[in-house]
Order: C-alpha cells, then sequence, then structure tokens
C-alpha cells in the first residue's frame, strides 16, 4: 500500500506527515481537497482514510469538554471526487447514536458495502483503552463481488483478555496522570506543549489503522489472485 495524498488542516500534524512522507503531496483542507487533487495529474485512489470532525461543547460535570460527532462531512465530497474502491473512517464511540445512521446511508447510497465496529488501544498492545468506532466500506465495480462479509463476524480488534494488575487508562485524561506502574504508561510530560497534546488527543493508534490496512491489502490479494 502506498500514501498518494494526504490532508490536514493542523500545522503540527502537517510536519509530522511531511517527516515520514517526504515525497507526498498533502493539502490542508479537507472542504477544498477535491478542487486541489483535481488540479493537476494525480494517481489513482483506491482508498480513503479519515477521520470526520467531532466538535466540542462545554460540560459543567467533567474536566474536559464532551464531545458530540458529526457525520463524514466534507470526506463525502472526497470520496464522490476520487471514487476508492475501499474507505475507511474513525470517530468516537457516540457517533454510533449521533449520526452513524447518516453516515451508513451516505455510503450505501454511493454504492458501498458498509461494516461498523470498535476498535481499543490495548487490543494492539498499548496500556489504555481509547475505544474508537471504524467503518470500512467496499465498493466492487468490476466484478460486483461482496468482500465484507456478511456483518456477522467479531471485529477482530477488540481485546482478547481483560487487563489484570494496574489498571487501564481509560482515556486521554488519564494519561495526564502518573500511574505508578512499571510498564504501564507513566503520563504526559508536564511540559509537552499544546500542538503536541492536542496531536495525540485527536490521533489514532497507528497498530489500529496498520491492522485494518493489512486486513484490506490481504483481502484485495485474495480477490485479485495476486500474490500478497
Amino acid at each position: 500500500m502506498r500514501v498518494v495524498g494526504q490532508v490536514e488542516q493542523n500545522p503540527f500534524c502537517r510536519a509530522v506527515l511531511a517527516r515520514h512522507w517526504p515525497e507526498v503531496p498533502r493539502h490542508d483542507d479537507v472542504r477544498t481537497a477535491p478542487a486541489w487533487w483535481a488540479s493537476q495529474p494525480r494517481p489513482r485512489v483506491d482508498l480513503v482514510c479519515g477521520g470526520s470532525r467531532a466538535s466540542r461543547s462545554a460540560s459543567p460535570d467533567a474536566a474536559w469538554p464532551r464531545t458530540t460527532p458529526v457525520a463524514l462531512g466534507a470526506m463525502v465530497e472526497v470520496i464522490d471526487a476520487v471514487q476508492p474502491e475501499w474507505v475507511v473512517w474513525e470517530n468516537v464511540p457516540g457517533l454510533r447514536t449521533r449520526g452513524l445512521d447518516i453516515v451508513h446511508a451516505d455510503l450505501v447510497r454511493r454504492g458501498y458495502q458498509h461494516r461498523v465496529g470498535y476498535a481499543t488501544a490495548c487490543a494492539v498492545g498499548r496500556p489504555h483503552v481509547r475505544r474508537r468506532l471504524l467503518g470500512v466500506a467496499h465498493a466492487d465495480r468490476i466484478h460486483g463481488t461482496p468482500r465484507l462479509g456478511t456483518g456477522q463476524q467479531t471485529w477482530p480488534l477488540q481485546p482478547s483478555h481483560r487487563t489484570t494488575g494496574p489498571r487501564v487508562h481509560r482515556d486521554h485524561q488519564d494519561l495526564a496522570a502518573d500511574t505508578g506502574a512499571p510498564g504501564i504508561a507513566d503520563g504526559l510530560p508536564a511540559g509537552l506543549d499544546v500542538a503536541r497534546v492536542t496531536a495525540l488527543g485527536n490521533a489514532v493508534v497507528p497498530g489500529i489503522t496498520e491492522h485494518i490496512g493489512r486486513l484490506i491489502v490481504a483481502a484485495h490479494h485474495a480477490h485479485h489472485g495476486e500474490a500478497a
């Protein structure tokens, strides 16, 4: 799998992407990404992967603002523009009751099969839970053969066992507290700047997206009879 383009609004996060993928073109606004992508010859896009925005509203009974998930938003326009075979999206668990029906309808209306499940950081070896909702959508425009199954399978990224010993961190706010337990994340350094804290708070654990990516690549090779 090769990255051919990136869109990121946050300057700090764009700098991180530039460091790891210096050869990849990137843009700063998903709302204008279709026009940017069409402004010159580009390679074919087989997969669009992104996380839609979650707006924040103050909560008087919590130290941290609550997030209110929204639907795919401008990501739908990117999908329409490049028409990828695969779509992968991520959002907070609250989207399940506050917008998932819109996301599902948007993708199905465009000819995608769509499956949704939860993934957790501890399922890929991290010391905290960080439960997130992820969706995988596929549209086979050539053979018309379903590749996502019946939807009855167990999501592959659920924790295989319950953690014993020191507690697993519940959310990102727990990462700011020192647990004092060896082998468990000891929290964020006090001097960490706002840009890095924000980036960490918005990030998806890389092991989750890598796992999903490997599953998609394996499905592609199996379906088209190619060597992995």
